[in-house]
């Protein structure tokens, strides 16, 4: 009987986990570091779309969605270089 030959993964695969363990770890910084960032107004910005009804609320952080755009662009662009 032969024995079991495991072969090591892809390098994809292996670039893929350490993406989602990176990335797992940013959104667990954001996590914790909320209530700081909860006080830099981002959701309360001019351009932020915000309608009330009776017993109906839609908001829509327009703004704050093309600000956090545009300072992630430039942050993966920088660190690209």
């Amino acid at each position: 009987m032969r024995p079991l030959r495991v072969r090591a993964p892809a390098p994809y695969i292996l670039r893929m986990q350490r993406w989602l363990i990176i990335a797992g770890l940013i959104i667990l910084a954001i996590g914790l570091l909320w209530p700081w960032l909860s006080k830099l107004g981002l959701g309360r910005l001019p351009g932020d779309i915000v309608i009330r009804r009776d017993g109906f609320s839609f908001y829509f952080p327009l703004m704050t969605c093309l600000i956090v755009s545009a300072m992630l662009t430039l942050a993966f662009w920088f660190f690209r270089r």
